[in-house]
């Protein structure tokens, strides 16, 4: 037998794992508050779909997801040329760097931020160029302005950030935009933005309508609480979008994910309804660490950031023992995603028990 190997790409060679939140441990009490989901179900009129659209799973989907792009467009009051869908928001930053970047390219983005920014950058074969966050946890704009070159293809901007929750203010964005070349593409991730009350936070909508190296993605894993079924979509202007479009995978989107999709926009009080019970949950929840005497960056997500240290595994050790598995950062800090008010009560004595034994 052969003792060689196929060649693979280089650029895969020490390329970090995306970790995703662990699941719940067995038990009565036991709680995933590690992945940022939606601890609701489905929105009413989904499921009902979903069972409808099962029967024909035997098919191929809609590749063009034509419903859903008229559906989205409608929505937003975009042109449906501008929309592009793609296996989950993270599954359309790829296909954006597949459009804009490769060897010899660069990516910049802050950091810490989404975990899948420098894995999907390296595996197009560009660099990253990670800016780090302000000691406030926001991002550093004039930094990542002042670190664009002639090599940067595309800046990835989390606004809420994943997974700090911090966000950027409407005026300061606008600034940083005005800086950056007209050749350089611009994703502003806003798989949160339906958690944002801060009216000085600007829906990334409206700047991208004047702005066409600006793009926006959203997803339907959060707010929308579709995460098992992968999709979202991004809003760009019309070159970047049709490139979406071409690079996209081949019915990619399930048709159970379109319609159900399509169904929870047409749900547009019930979503409302929950998104401002987990936000007041949220700032409960916020409040109570402050009162702790942790410092808690004023989020605008659903989740919380505890930045820890060298304490950071302890911590969530802890929370896992009492019951509630959370999202360690080691060495920096934990998320913790907002969830049922029983879940986030466990986190909360689990918090102000470690806080009185370890500071």
């Amino acid at each position: 037998m052969s003792e060689k190997k196929p060649r693979l790409r280089s650029a895969l060679e020490g390329i970090p794992t995306y970790k995703p939140g662990r699941p719940a441990a067995s038990g009565p009490a036991a709680y995933k508050l590690s992945s940022n989901e939606n601890p609701y179900p489905p929105l009413p009129g989904v499921l009902e779909t979903l069972t409808a659209s099962a029967g024909a799973a035997n098919r191929y989907p809609d590749m063009a997801c034509t419903g859903l792009m008229e559906a989205i467009a409608d929505r937003f009051g975009v042109p449906v040329e501008h929309v592009a869908t793609g296996t989950g928001s993270v599954g359309v930053a790829q296909q954006l760097l597949q459009c804009t970047a490769g060897p010899g390219d660069e990516v910049i983005y802050a950091w810490r931020s989404f975990e899948a920014y420098p894995i999907i950058t390296q595996i197009s074969g560009a660099a990253s160029v990670q800016v780090p966050l302000t000691d406030g946890e926001e991002h550093d704009l004039d930094a990542m302005a002042g670190a664009v070159t002639d090599r940067t293809r595309l800046i990835f901007v989390c606004n809420p950030n994943n997974p700090t929750g911090v966000a950027i203010p409407g005026d300061a964005l606008e600034r940083f935009l005005d800086r950056v070349p007209d050749d350089v593409l611009v994703v502003l991730d806003e798989a949160y933005r339906e958690f944002v009350r801060d009216e000085g936070v600007v829906d990334g909508l409206d700047l991208y309508r004047d702005r066409p190296n600006v793009c926006v993605l959203r997803t339907f894993s959060k707010a929308y609480g579709l995460a098992g079924l992968r999709v979202g979509f991004a809003v760009a202007h019309e070159p970047v979008a049709a490139a979406l479009r071409k690079t996209a995978v081949p019915f990619g989107v399930s048709q159970l994910a379109q319609d159900a999709a399509v169904a929870s926009l047409r749900s547009e009080n019930e979503l409302l309804e929950r998104v401002e019970s987990l936000v007041a949950e949220r700032a409960r929840v916020s409040r109570e660490l402050v009162a702790q005497g942790w410092t808690v960056p004023e989020s605008h997500a659903n989740f919380v950031w505890l930045r820890l240290g060298d304490r950071t595994s302890a911590f969530a050790a802890a929370c896992e023992q009492s019951g509630v598995m959370i999202r360690p950062f080691p060495g920096e800090g934990v998320r913790v995603s907002v969830g049922e008010t029983e879940a986030n009560e466990i986190f909360l004595q689990t918090a102000a028990a470690f806080r009185k034994s370890e500071f």
